[in-house]
């Protein structure tokens, strides 16, 4: 699958039914094979203004299914960074 096919995907976190943003509003984390092996979500802002400074890594293997308008996630609670 190209970049370009995931770009504007939404990205739901399966346990919380919660939208965590849109991919191409994430950054990509890239070994140096070129595989993606983590997604970066900045925190959720509200009316353009960042609500607080964390940041979620969603490694690889917690996205269960990619399918055309979102990318559904399933991370345990305690390993949200």
């Amino acid at each position: 699958m190209r970049l370009s096919e995931l770009s504007g995907k939404e990205i739901v976190d399966v346990k919380r039914a919660e939208r965590l943003g849109v991919l191409g509003q994430t950054d990509l984390e890239i070994n140096e094979s070129g595989q993606i092996t983590a997604l970066i979500i900045p925190s959720v802002k509200w009316f353009g203004f960042k609500r607080n400074g964390n940041e979620i890594r969603v490694p690889w293997q917690h996205i269960k299914k990619i399918g055309t308008d979102m990318i559904i996630i399933d991370i345990p609670e305690n390993q949200i960074q």
